[in-house]
């Protein structure tokens, strides 16, 4: 079943100079995250030729992201067919529910491990976090988010869990550019960041395993709901 056509312009996809990535993981990135953030519908079909001349760039480097964003299961590459894209809601419900699944032992595990140097970089990530909230700096939230669940992961030192939860790094990095659009979402994040801290600071795995757990599953609510339009079909009691 063919789509209908779009009611509304899509944002062209342009590629920032001062970059430091090779291209095609540059390219990668961005085609990515306009994936994740649903300025490309499940089923639509991608023309290889346009968007190379949309980021101004040769078909090499594009072919090559676009190999690496179908292993990640965002395209399919039909043969004569061209590619398709294969995200929708239920992929992503899907990778809230297995993010919310893995990060809430990695919380309580740090909880359990972490050593005086990880909680003081712990607290210290949260205050830089407020700091950015407070300055509505959207680039600086993103990459300490990322700093923070670092954090926790390399203080829980489980091998099988971290490499899980790597597996779908991608989803989470595209997802916060939606989610932290908003700036409500991202003084209750802050609130729920420091919560967290706080629970695996004062060794209470439990209680940082919950909140955990919470957090990871009303932040992808609302990422369902300003993507999609759909509610989280099936949350994890917590």
């Amino acid at each position: 079943m063919s789509l209908p056509p779009r009611t509304e312009q899509r944002p062209p996809i342009s590629l920032d100079a001062a970059a430091r990535l090779p291209l095609r993981d540059h390219v990668r990135q961005q085609l990515r995250i306009a994936i994740i953030s649903g300025q490309f519908r499940s089923g639509e079909r991608l023309n290889e030729r346009a968007l190379a001349e949309e980021m101004n760039i040769s078909t090499t480097p594009l072919k090559e992201a676009l190999r690496q964003l179908e292993a990640e299961g965002l395209i399919e590459v039909l043969p004569r067919r061209g590619i398709v894209v294969r995200f929708d809601a239920a992929f992503a419900e899907e990778m809230i529910l297995a993010r919310a699944a893995l990060e809430a032992p990695l919380a309580a595990l740090a909880a359990d491990r972490s050593d005086d140097e990880t909680r003081q970089r712990l607290a210290d990530t949260v205050k830089r976090m407020r700091a950015a909230t407070q300055e509505a700096d959207i680039v600086q939230l993103i990459g300490l988010n990322e700093v923070f669940h670092g954090l926790i992961h390399a203080a829980a030192r489980s091998v099988h869990l971290t490499r899980l939860v790597a597996s779908q790094q991608f989803y989470d990095e595209s997802a916060r550019r939606v989610i932290h659009r908003n700036a409500e979402e991202s003084r209750t994040a802050l609130d729920e960041h420091a919560a967290i801290s706080e629970a695996i600071i004062d060794g209470n795995r439990e209680l940082a395993a919950t909140r955990m757990s919470a957090h990871v599953l009303r932040s992808g609510a609302l990422y369902l709901h300003a993507v999609f339009g759909t509610t989280l079909e099936a949350p994890l009691d917590h």
